[in-house]
């Protein structure tokens, strides 16, 4: 198995072990993966084609859907609402 599809299926393992964390604790390891995420899509596109490339772009929208949704809004100055729970902490 290439490099590419290698460090791919590790990053959705990760992914999903950091989806099991409580919120408080996925912020960190989120903002890695999401980070990592358009260089291993890249690397994928390189080495295996733009075809896989567009499954693990989907892959990754799926996944984190929300962040990309609140960083969108965030980024066309839209109004972005409080997470849910954030309340509890004062």
């Amino acid at each position: 198995m290439s490099l590419s599809l290698t460090l791919g299926c590790l990053w959705v393992i990760a992914s999903a072990i950091t989806a099991m964390l409580p919120m408080r604790l996925q912020y960190a390891p989120g903002v890695v993966l999401l980070l990592a995420a358009p260089v291993l899509l890249i690397l994928l596109g390189i080495e295996h084609g733009l075809l896989w490339a567009g499954i693990g772009l989907f892959a990754f929208v799926s996944m984190f859907r929300n962040p990309l949704i609140y960083l969108g809004k965030k980024a066309l100055g839209l109004p972005v609402p409080p997470p849910p729970g954030s309340e509890d902490r004062a």
